[in-house]
């Protein structure tokens, strides 16, 4: 991926807006975000998938490798393979299409799981609850957090700080179908290192955290309405 394409910030990590080029992966967001397709389920979370390999492979150029060689019919050829496979997290439910498309790409990987919703209060505010995560040993790995929506950043950096409550992270990388400039500037002051990757990015935020245009709820277009407590 070409870095100019990619917004340079005051730490280390960079944030890659996958849209300022032509590729195919703005015509799968296009279909997210259209009204008229995201009626079909499986086409939505594919869609998902299909930008998350995308970006797994982009990610993939960044990670360290070695030279290796491998024995053949006919002889000895040399290659570079990826030195040592990343941690690949993801928060439920709506994180699971874009982490199959890691995983598919990321086929060795291991895996961590965690659960982080919006808990909301009778005046319309709204807290980070956390409940549940399953995770490998996290010291000096490169991990990789997937979710679609990367709106206020709330649940994110909280899904994150108990990740590195397991372990001292190496790298991080953040992979989103869409995010919201707001959203990336909160991640960006709690992980100045981290590497955001995006499929789009909009400007605007409502006063309830969803991001305008957007797409809606990625977790009710990919798996069905669910009741709200």
């Amino acid at each position: 991926m070409d870095l100019s394409s990619s917004t340079k910030t005051s730490a280390v990590g960079m944030v890659y807006n996958f849209s300022k080029q032509h590729s195919l992966v703005c015509n799968w967001v296009s279909e997210l975000r259209d009204t008229e397709i995201q009626h079909d389920r499986m086409r939505f979370r594919r869609n998902l998938e299909r930008i998350a390999e995308v970006i797994g492979y982009e990610i993939s150029k960044t990670l360290q490798a070695e030279e290796q060689e491998v024995n053949t019919p006919l002889g000895t050829s040399k290659t570079k393979l990826i030195k040592e496979q990343p941690v690949l997290a993801t928060i439920l439910r709506a994180g699971l299409p874009m982490h199959n498309g890691l995983l598919n790409y990321f086929d060795r990987a291991d895996n961590a799981f965690l659960s982080a919703y919006r808990k909301h209060h009778s005046d319309g505010s709204f807290e980070i609850s956390m409940e549940y995560m399953s995770c490998p040993e996290l010291d000096g790995r490169v991990v990789i957090v997937s979710d679609p929506m990367l709106a206020t950043g709330s649940s994110l950096v909280k899904s994150i700080q108990f990740l590195k409550r397991e372990g001292d992270i190496k790298s991080l990388h953040i992979v989103c179908a869409i995010a919201c400039t707001v959203g990336i500037e909160y991640v960006r002051r709690a992980e100045p290192q981290a590497n955001i990757w995006c499929g789009d990015i909009d400007d605007e935020l409502t006063a309830k955290g969803y991001i305008v245009p957007g797409l809606g709820d990625a977790g009710d277009l990919a798996f069905g309405p669910k009741m709200q407590g």
